[in-house]
């Protein structure tokens, strides 16, 4: 089978919306057997899937990859019988839509054991899953050709018969950084970001003991902030001093780059960077449609790496009951990272602005828009071309907490 990248493709965490994806153009690495393919995955992707279903179409005689979808593994067993088909029509429609039905499939489940239980017990256990989506994929005229469980450090098959290849214990995988698609993607720049819960710790709320003063401070910014934006004029004076906040912080992110070599270590310099006043003021201005979609134009050049750095502090400090206002912020992180082309982020980042809130539009058109492929350029026009222009109406939205409906404010 041969990787051909092409043009983007979107979606990710553990959110109910599926995503497929893909990685930069001009990789081709041809992949033989289920052991190339159970090493690729991760760069097929950008990440390692933690607990997840990613389904692959195939096309031609080669077997070239198209779109990807990845979604977190359903719990509830009974569930799957309906959830395989609606999995198998998605990839089918999404590839059909691209100009080419799949004539093929490949299954990827990767979930690690709970306490007390092995990789051969998990591969076990997601079994009828598998045979659900063979089925359901089957009914379309899209054979899997493998599927395959990763678990526990090893892949297991569920399609090969040959002992010598697939033996039941399951085969090891390779070390990391070794295997074909590895050398293809670090020649063509194809950046890695870990696995996808490690993706996802950068962007969920701080733990004690910090979280218990942020809340407080929110609490205290929030009885100040929130009579003062139920009036237009004050609403206005609020989005004039969140935006020249945002402006003030941009220039600390710009000045303070992390020296750190590991994730935490950035993440830990970047949280010093913000007061609990600062992170307050700035998370509950950004609850304005308008001041949101100003500060969204923080995302081209030299501003992508400190602003993705920004969204992704104050959505850390979206804690307590504060949890829900971390829609914006994440929305934001998606999509300063996928105006820099960084499709993996941009994914990881709206999947959970959907889980917080999934009915956040903005996150919601994103995401879409993410997933079709869209130029992102189309977007950055339609957010420089007046406030509310992605909703297409210029109306001012009220801050949380003085709405008619939920749905005005957390779009």
């Amino acid at each position: 089978m041969t990787q051909h990248d092409r043009e983007p493709r979107g979606n990710e965490p553990t959110s109910p919306y599926p995503q497929e994806t893909t990685t930069p153009p001009q990789a081709s690495v041809s992949l033989r057997d289920p052991a190339e393919l159970a090493e690729a995955l991760p760069y097929l992707l950008g990440f390692y899937p933690d607990d997840s279903l990613v389904v692959v179409a195939l096309h031609g005689e080669r077997g070239r990859f198209g779109g990807r979808l990845r979604i977190g593994i359903p719990e509830t067993e009974s569930s799957w019988p309906a959830f395989a088909p609606q999995i198998a029509e998605c990839l089918d429609s999404s590839s059909q839509a691209r100009g080419a039905r799949p004539d093929g499939a490949l299954i990827f489940l990767c979930q690690e054991p709970g306490e007390g239980h092995t990789g051969r017990d998990v591969m076990e256990r997601l079994r009828p899953l598998v045979q659900e989506l063979r089925r359901a994929c089957g009914n379309l005229e899209m054979p899997v050709y493998e599927a395959l469980c990763l678990s526990e450090g090893r892949y297991y098959s569920y399609v090969c018969p040959d002992p010598r290849c697939c033996p039941p214990e399951g085969v090891p995988l390779a070390e990391a950084n070794t295997s074909a698609m590895a050398v293809a993607a670090a020649y063509a720049g194809v950046p890695m970001h870990g696995s996808l819960r490690e993706m996802e710790r950068r962007l969920l709320p701080l733990g004690p003991p910090f979280a218990e003063e942020q809340t407080r401070v929110l609490d205290s910014v929030s009885a100040e902030l929130t009579p003062r934006m139920l009036s237009s004029k004050g609403r206005k004076q609020v989005r004039t001093d969140t935006l020249a906040l945002i402006g003030r912080l941009m220039e600390r992110f710009q000045r303070c780059s992390p020296t750190a070599a590991t994730n935490v270590g950035q993440d830990a310099h970047d949280d010093g960077l913000l007061s609990h006043d600062e992170a307050a003021s700035a998370i509950l201005g950004l609850q304005d449609r308008e001041t949101r979609d100003e500060a969204a134009e923080w995302m081209e050049g030299a501003d992508v790496g400190p602003a993705l750095r920004l969204w992704r502090a104050l959505a850390r400090r979206c804690a307590g009951p504060y949890i829900g206002y971390a829609a914006a912020l994440l929305t934001l992180a998606g999509w300063v990272a996928w105006s820099g082309g960084d499709v993996p982020t941009a994914r990881v980042a709206l999947g959970l602005a959907l889980r917080t809130d999934p009915d956040y539009l903005f996150a919601q058109l994103l995401h879409h828009a993410c997933n079709e492929g869209l130029d992102p350029k189309l977007v950055r026009r339609c957010l420089r071309s007046g406030p509310g222009s992605e909703q297409g109406d210029g109306g001012d939205e009220r801050p949380k907490g003085t709405e008619g409906t939920e749905g005005e404010a957390r779009s």
